[in-house]
């Protein structure tokens, strides 16, 4: 091959080669999640962080107790705070102990659907059911309590497991003119998923602060929840995605 050619040639394979370059380069800036501030219409909804589901509770999720300092963090950002509590009266039907023969995380059929049987926890006025003792969110303006029917389980903190009895809060909301709920919180693969999939279905924009939740994950129930958060337009996103007040 004559030089003038192959300089050609490897011009031209410079220009290609730059130019796919450039579009990786693109893509990846396009997906690349810009830092997010929440403003007067956002709200971070913290999700049963209680005694019960940190170590030494009744119904430990693993590494709970980490997301207590990741959500003081994070919550100095955010105007409206809204906390819930799990809230369960003696002898719940979600209790495996309300079931003669069943154990904890047994399936049984109720009227509303499909229920996970638990261990007794968050017992209405125990310690157990207070929130976690190093949660330090003093601009919290509401607390949501849910799981207080004694026939029917509660995780969203929307919507009860029924599907129709409304905790309120979607109307709480709007009526402080709120669009965007961050959520963070225990456990990512129940209560943290069903609150995400209700303020979805109640047409707010919905983040999923990841480092600030953590799961059971029963059978594979963290990768389930994620899908269907992410099929339904949750956006995962890590505490270091949102801008601190300065």
């Amino acid at each position: 091959m004559e030089l003038a050619n192959r300089r050609t040639l490897i011009k031209a394979m410079g220009v290609a080669w730059g130019m796919a370059l450039s579009g990786t380069l693109a893509r990846a800036l396009a997906k690349a999640p810009a830092t997010l501030k929440p403003d007067a219409q956002s709200a971070l909804i913290v999700v049963d962080v209680q005694n019960c589901f940190i170590t030494g509770g009744t119904l430990a999720v693993k590494g709970g107790e980490e997301v207590v300092p990741v959500i003081n963090h994070i919550a100095g950002a955010f105007q409206n705070v809204v906390m819930t509590q799990d809230w369960h009266t003696p002898g719940h039907v979600s209790f495996a102990s309300s079931h003669a023969g069943k154990k904890p995380f047994d399936m049984i059929q109720l009227p509303y659907g499909q229920q996970v049987l638990w261990p007794d926890h968050c017992v209405q006025g125990t310690a157990d059911a207070e929130l976690a003792h190093d949660l330090k969110i003093p601009q919290a303006e509401l607390v949501i309590r849910k799981g207080y029917h004694k026939d029917v389980d509660s995780y969203s903190a929307f919507t009860e497991a029924d599907g129709k009895t409304s905790t309120g809060l979607s109307g709480y909301l709007r009526e402080r003119g709120i669009k965007t709920i961050y959520i963070a919180g225990l456990a990512t693969d129940f209560c943290v998923a069903w609150t995400a999939l209700d303020g979805r279905k109640a047409g707010f924009r919905v983040f999923v602060v990841e480092d600030a939740c953590r799961g059971i994950d029963l059978n594979g129930s963290v990768a389930k929840a994620w899908a269907g958060m992410e099929k339904a337009g949750v956006k995962r996103i890590q505490s270091s995605d949102i801008e601190l007040a300065a």
